[in-house]
């Protein structure tokens, strides 16, 4: 068997996910750094997350607004800003509509990390894969027929199309 020139050899090694890896770490220590500093100058971050991801924690009513995935910014107006790296989880204050609610992210349903003061912008592969197609639903079952209705097989109905015809006006 030949190798195409054009094409590196398949790897042995997961460099792909230790590459994912590391660069998730930077939005980690991003993250702890703002948490124990604040956000130094005019820095600030668009975090991109996976709202269907096990142990999020989001109010339902951002849930209905955003069922898979959900971009937040830390910029201005956040606070309790908390980086848990034994759990693998930030949480974060915020307000949506004038309703302040915390939001709990592991760091594994994070899928896009920015920071545009310095032009920095991370993505990671989803976590999640798309939900399947729901199974078909069985046709809801038709209640027999009451003694004053005839089954539909003993009254067919029969429907002329010529009803629907369009007719033309007769030449005079």
């Amino acid at each position: 068997m030949t190798e195409d020139p054009q094409q590196p050899p398949e790897s042995l090694l997961p460099y792909d996910d230790w590459t994912e890896e590391a660069l998730r770490q930077v939005a980690v220590r991003a993250l702890a750094y703002a948490a124990a500093n604040g956000l130094p100058g005019a820095h600030h971050f668009y975090v991109t997350f996976r709202t269907d991801f096990p142990d999020v924690v989001v109010p339902t009513r951002l849930l209905a607004q955003y069922p898979t995935e959900m971009t937040i910014v830390l910029q201005h107006q956040f606070w309790d800003l908390k980086v848990d790296e034994a759990a693998s989880k930030f949480s974060v204050g915020l307000s949506f509509g004038g309703v302040p609610s915390i939001l709990t992210i592991p760091f594994r349903a994070v899928i896009g990390f920015a920071d545009p003061h310095v032009r920095l912008g991370l993505r990671f592969r989803s976590p999640v894969e798309p939900a399947a197609a729901p199974p078909p639903e069985a046709p809801p079952e038709i209640p027999p027929p009451g003694p004053e209705e005839p089954a539909a097989a003993e009254k067919p109905q029969v429907v002329s199309l010529d009803a629907f015809r369009r007719r033309t006006p007769p030449k005079e």
